[in-house]
């Protein structure tokens, strides 16, 4: 199993975890959909050269976003992060993968 995690902008959050969902993404036994997410606040400064869906080149923009995690079996990982990214409206995605131990 794995963790995974991604922020993303209270207006996209829905449709990025239904994206990530579709893949399969977020079962834990009988339950499906299942994640945790919590708002807080995001920054970042968009470089030359970047295609900002917020913010300004140069300029440290913050933003209200979600964190949200989930599970995914190993053999869904991938299709998981690319569904995520597809449906973010962000270039450059904030995501963290982690490997689960069973214990």
């Amino acid at each position: 199993m794995y963790k995974l995690s991604f922020f993303v902008p209270e207006e996209n959050l829905e449709a990025v975890k239904q994206a990530v969902f579709a893949t399969g993404a977020g079962k834990i036994g009988d339950y499906d959909n299942c994640c945790w997410q919590v708002l807080g606040q995001g920054q970042f400064r968009p470089l030359s050269g970047s295609n900002p869906h917020i913010g300004e080149h140069g300029v440290i923009e913050t933003v209200q976003e979600w964190k949200v995690e989930l599970v995914c079996t190993d053999e869904l990982i991938h299709q998981a992060v690319w569904a995520m990214k597809q449906a973010h409206p962000y270039e450059e995605p904030a995501y963290d993968v982690w490997k689960l131990e069973n214990i």
